[in-house]
Protein backbone atom coordinates (compact mmCIF):
# COMPACT_ATOMS: atom_id res chain seq x y z
CA UNK A 1 0.00 0.00 0.00
CA UNK A 2 1.38 3.45 -0.79
CA UNK A 3 2.63 5.89 1.54
CA UNK A 4 -0.40 8.31 2.79
CA UNK A 5 -0.21 12.01 1.35
CA UNK A 6 -1.74 14.63 3.48
CA UNK A 7 -0.95 17.92 1.91
CA UNK A 8 -4.12 20.03 3.39
CA UNK A 9 -4.00 19.75 6.74
CA UNK A 10 -2.08 23.80 6.69
CA UNK A 11 -4.99 24.61 4.83
CA UNK A 12 -7.74 23.48 6.63
CA UNK A 13 -9.24 26.81 8.00
CA UNK A 14 -9.11 28.30 4.17
CA UNK A 15 -10.13 25.23 2.87
CA UNK A 16 -13.38 25.08 5.25
CA UNK A 17 -14.08 28.63 4.14
CA UNK A 18 -13.56 28.98 0.42
CA UNK A 19 -14.22 25.17 -1.02
CA UNK A 20 -17.14 25.07 -2.72
CA UNK A 21 -19.99 22.98 -2.17
CA UNK A 22 -21.32 20.31 -4.67
CA UNK A 23 -24.92 21.35 -6.64
CA UNK A 24 -28.16 19.95 -5.12
CA UNK A 25 -28.30 18.35 -8.72
CA UNK A 26 -25.79 15.98 -8.30
CA UNK A 27 -26.92 14.91 -5.00
CA UNK A 28 -30.45 14.41 -6.32
CA UNK A 29 -28.85 11.75 -9.08
CA UNK A 30 -27.08 9.63 -6.90
CA UNK A 31 -30.13 9.57 -4.52
CA UNK A 32 -32.28 8.51 -6.98
CA UNK A 33 -30.03 5.61 -7.36
CA UNK A 34 -29.65 4.30 -3.97
CA UNK A 35 -31.34 1.05 -3.30
CA UNK A 36 -31.29 1.85 0.40
CA UNK A 37 -30.59 4.35 3.03
CA UNK A 38 -28.92 2.83 6.18
CA UNK A 39 -25.45 4.11 5.52
CA UNK A 40 -23.37 6.24 3.26
CA UNK A 41 -19.51 6.17 3.22
CA UNK A 42 -17.89 9.97 2.59
CA UNK A 43 -14.58 9.04 1.82
CA UNK A 44 -11.83 11.71 1.73
CA UNK A 45 -14.84 14.10 3.55
CA UNK A 46 -12.58 16.57 4.34
CA UNK A 47 -14.03 19.32 6.91
CA UNK A 48 -17.68 17.38 6.09
CA UNK A 49 -19.21 19.28 3.02
CA UNK A 50 -20.76 16.60 1.36
CA UNK A 51 -21.30 14.29 4.72
CA UNK A 52 -23.51 16.75 6.22
CA UNK A 53 -25.87 16.80 3.23
CA UNK A 54 -26.21 13.11 3.24
CA UNK A 55 -26.61 13.05 6.59
CA UNK A 56 -30.10 14.63 6.15
CA UNK A 57 -31.12 11.45 3.81
CA UNK A 58 -29.14 8.24 5.71
CA UNK A 59 -29.82 7.13 8.90
CA UNK A 60 -25.90 6.88 9.55
CA UNK A 61 -23.08 8.80 7.73
CA UNK A 62 -19.74 7.21 8.03
CA UNK A 63 -16.86 10.17 7.02
CA UNK A 64 -13.33 9.18 6.92
CA UNK A 65 -10.28 11.66 6.70
CA UNK A 66 -6.58 11.22 6.80
CA UNK A 67 -5.99 14.80 8.13
CA UNK A 68 -7.27 15.13 12.10
CA UNK A 69 -6.96 19.15 11.29
CA UNK A 70 -9.95 18.61 8.16
CA UNK A 71 -11.88 16.96 10.45
CA UNK A 72 -11.41 19.32 13.15
CA UNK A 73 -12.72 22.32 11.01
CA UNK A 74 -15.35 19.71 10.22
CA UNK A 75 -19.56 20.58 10.47
CA UNK A 76 -21.27 18.36 12.90
CA UNK A 77 -24.54 16.43 12.81
CA UNK A 78 -25.76 13.52 15.03
CA UNK A 79 -25.44 10.85 12.50
CA UNK A 80 -22.60 11.76 11.07
CA UNK A 81 -19.21 9.68 12.54
CA UNK A 82 -15.97 11.30 11.62
CA UNK A 83 -13.18 8.72 11.57
CA UNK A 84 -9.09 9.42 11.02
CA UNK A 85 -8.86 6.57 8.54
CA UNK A 86 -7.35 6.28 5.58
CA UNK A 87 -9.41 4.94 2.19
CA UNK A 88 -8.07 1.96 1.59
CA UNK A 89 -8.63 0.63 5.84
CA UNK A 90 -11.36 1.76 7.40
CA UNK A 91 -13.43 0.37 10.43
CA UNK A 92 -16.29 -0.37 8.72
CA UNK A 93 -18.59 -3.47 8.63
CA UNK A 94 -18.89 -5.69 5.79
CA UNK A 95 -21.65 -5.73 3.84
CA UNK A 96 -22.81 -2.51 5.30
CA UNK A 97 -23.04 0.60 2.67
CA UNK A 98 -25.35 1.92 0.66
CA UNK A 99 -23.54 4.93 -0.77
CA UNK A 100 -19.96 5.51 -1.28
CA UNK A 101 -18.79 9.37 -2.25
CA UNK A 102 -15.52 10.65 -2.90
CA UNK A 103 -15.75 14.40 -3.50
CA UNK A 104 -12.51 15.94 -4.99
CA UNK A 105 -10.11 13.22 -3.18
CA UNK A 106 -9.97 9.72 -4.88
CA UNK A 107 -6.95 10.69 -7.29
CA UNK A 108 -4.78 10.61 -3.69
CA UNK A 109 -5.80 7.28 -3.34
CA UNK A 110 -4.39 4.07 -3.84
CA UNK A 111 -6.79 2.70 -6.00
CA UNK A 112 -6.20 -0.80 -5.58
CA UNK A 113 -6.38 -1.44 -1.77
CA UNK A 114 -9.32 1.35 -1.71
CA UNK A 115 -11.51 -0.62 -4.32
CA UNK A 116 -11.12 -3.67 -2.16
CA UNK A 117 -11.68 -1.39 0.79
CA UNK A 118 -14.86 -0.64 -1.69
CA UNK A 119 -15.90 -4.34 -2.41
CA UNK A 120 -15.69 -5.28 1.44
CA UNK A 121 -17.91 -2.73 3.13
CA UNK A 122 -20.64 -2.00 -0.09
CA UNK A 123 -23.78 -3.56 0.07
CA UNK A 124 -24.68 -5.89 -2.87
CA UNK A 125 -25.70 -2.80 -5.15
CA UNK A 126 -24.61 0.12 -3.95
CA UNK A 127 -23.47 3.15 -5.55
CA UNK A 128 -19.96 4.47 -5.42
CA UNK A 129 -19.38 7.89 -6.92
CA UNK A 130 -16.81 9.81 -7.51
CA UNK A 131 -16.13 13.43 -9.05
CA UNK A 132 -13.94 15.95 -9.62
CA UNK A 133 -14.39 20.23 -10.51
CA UNK A 134 -12.12 21.86 -12.59
CA UNK A 135 -10.42 24.41 -13.33
CA UNK A 136 -13.27 27.40 -12.67
CA UNK A 137 -14.22 29.85 -15.11
CA UNK A 138 -15.36 33.49 -14.25
CA UNK A 139 -15.40 35.57 -17.61
CA UNK A 140 -13.66 34.24 -20.88
CA UNK A 141 -11.68 36.79 -20.82
CA UNK A 142 -8.55 38.86 -18.88
CA UNK A 143 -9.54 36.58 -15.30
CA UNK A 144 -9.84 33.43 -16.36
CA UNK A 145 -6.18 33.87 -18.12
CA UNK A 146 -4.85 35.05 -15.11
CA UNK A 147 -6.03 32.13 -13.22
CA UNK A 148 -4.38 30.09 -15.63
CA UNK A 149 -1.45 31.90 -15.67
CA UNK A 150 -1.66 31.24 -11.84
CA UNK A 151 -2.55 27.33 -12.41
CA UNK A 152 0.17 26.37 -15.36
CA UNK A 153 2.68 29.08 -15.60
CA UNK A 154 3.73 29.56 -12.21
CA UNK A 155 2.50 26.84 -10.14
CA UNK A 156 2.53 24.19 -12.99
CA UNK A 157 5.60 22.32 -11.61
CA UNK A 158 4.43 22.58 -8.02
CA UNK A 159 1.34 20.48 -8.57
CA UNK A 160 1.61 16.13 -7.44
CA UNK A 161 1.40 13.83 -10.23
CA UNK A 162 -1.82 12.94 -9.01
CA UNK A 163 -3.07 16.33 -10.31
CA UNK A 164 -3.22 14.39 -13.76
CA UNK A 165 -6.48 12.38 -12.85
CA UNK A 166 -8.14 16.17 -12.40
CA UNK A 167 -6.58 17.31 -15.72
CA UNK A 168 -8.55 14.61 -17.51
CA UNK A 169 -11.36 14.88 -15.62
CA UNK A 170 -11.80 11.48 -13.87
CA UNK A 171 -12.05 9.95 -17.16
CA UNK A 172 -8.41 8.09 -16.68
CA UNK A 173 -8.90 6.90 -13.21
CA UNK A 174 -9.32 2.87 -13.25
CA UNK A 175 -12.97 2.42 -12.15
CA UNK A 176 -13.99 -1.18 -11.72
CA UNK A 177 -17.54 -1.04 -11.66
CA UNK A 178 -20.63 -1.41 -13.52
CA UNK A 179 -20.48 2.15 -15.32
CA UNK A 180 -23.68 3.97 -15.11
CA UNK A 181 -24.40 7.27 -16.57
CA UNK A 182 -22.89 10.12 -14.93
CA UNK A 183 -24.40 13.91 -15.81
CA UNK A 184 -21.94 17.03 -16.11
CA UNK A 185 -22.77 19.75 -13.19
CA UNK A 186 -21.69 23.13 -12.82
CA UNK A 187 -21.79 24.83 -9.12
CA UNK A 188 -22.13 28.20 -9.51
CA UNK A 189 -20.84 31.09 -7.04
CA UNK A 190 -20.76 35.05 -6.49
CA UNK A 191 -17.51 35.92 -5.60
CA UNK A 192 -15.40 38.44 -4.48
CA UNK A 193 -11.81 39.23 -5.90
CA UNK A 194 -10.76 37.91 -2.03
CA UNK A 195 -12.94 35.05 -2.27
CA UNK A 196 -10.95 33.74 -5.00
CA UNK A 197 -7.63 34.29 -3.65
CA UNK A 198 -8.86 32.35 -0.35
CA UNK A 199 -9.67 29.65 -2.91
CA UNK A 200 -6.60 29.60 -4.65
CA UNK A 201 -4.26 29.38 -1.63
CA UNK A 202 -6.51 26.17 -0.87
CA UNK A 203 -4.69 24.37 -3.86
CA UNK A 204 -2.71 21.80 -2.95
CA UNK A 205 0.20 23.69 -5.61
CA UNK A 206 -0.16 26.87 -3.89
CA UNK A 207 1.41 25.34 -0.17
CA UNK A 208 3.84 23.43 -1.97
CA UNK A 209 4.98 27.03 -3.84
CA UNK A 210 4.63 28.72 -0.04
CA UNK A 211 6.45 26.25 1.84
CA UNK A 212 9.30 26.36 -0.77
CA UNK A 213 9.37 30.44 -1.11
CA UNK A 214 7.94 31.90 1.81
CA UNK A 215 4.35 33.34 0.13
CA UNK A 216 1.89 32.74 -1.52
CA UNK A 217 2.09 32.33 -5.15
CA UNK A 218 -1.32 34.26 -5.16
CA UNK A 219 0.70 37.59 -4.67
CA UNK A 220 1.83 37.24 -7.55
CA UNK A 221 -1.25 37.96 -9.52
CA UNK A 222 -2.96 40.26 -7.28
CA UNK A 223 -2.52 43.41 -8.86
CA UNK A 224 -3.37 42.29 -12.11
CA UNK A 225 -6.08 40.66 -10.97
CA UNK A 226 -7.24 44.05 -9.13
CA UNK A 227 -6.86 45.78 -12.82
CA UNK A 228 -9.62 43.84 -13.89
CA UNK A 229 -12.08 42.87 -10.60
CA UNK A 230 -12.88 46.01 -8.41
CA UNK A 231 -12.75 45.51 -4.62
CA UNK A 232 -15.87 44.35 -3.29
CA UNK A 233 -17.53 43.52 -6.73
CA UNK A 234 -19.66 40.12 -7.02
CA UNK A 235 -18.64 38.04 -9.96
CA UNK A 236 -20.00 34.27 -11.15
CA UNK A 237 -17.77 31.61 -10.74
CA UNK A 238 -18.31 29.02 -12.33
CA UNK A 239 -16.76 25.20 -11.35
CA UNK A 240 -17.46 22.21 -14.02
CA UNK A 241 -17.88 19.02 -12.05
CA UNK A 242 -17.11 15.78 -13.99
CA UNK A 243 -18.00 12.53 -12.39
CA UNK A 244 -17.59 8.60 -12.36
CA UNK A 245 -20.80 6.66 -11.26
CA UNK A 246 -20.97 2.77 -10.85
CA UNK A 247 -23.16 0.23 -8.64
CA UNK A 248 -20.88 -2.39 -7.31
CA UNK A 249 -22.08 -5.97 -7.68
CA UNK A 250 -21.22 -9.06 -5.25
Amino acid sequence: MNNVKDIFSQQAAGYAQYRPNTPQELYDHLLGLVKGFDMAWDCGTGNGQVAIVLAGHFKTVYATDISQKQLDNAVQAPNIIYKLERAEQTSLPADSVDLITVAQAIHWFDFGPFYNEVQRVAKDGAIIAAWTYILLQVDNGPIDEIVNNIYVDILGLYWDKERKYVDERYQTIPFPFEELEAPVCYNRVRWTAEQLKGYLNTWSSAGHFKAKHGHSPVDLIAEQLEKHWKSNELKEVIFPIFMRIGRIVK
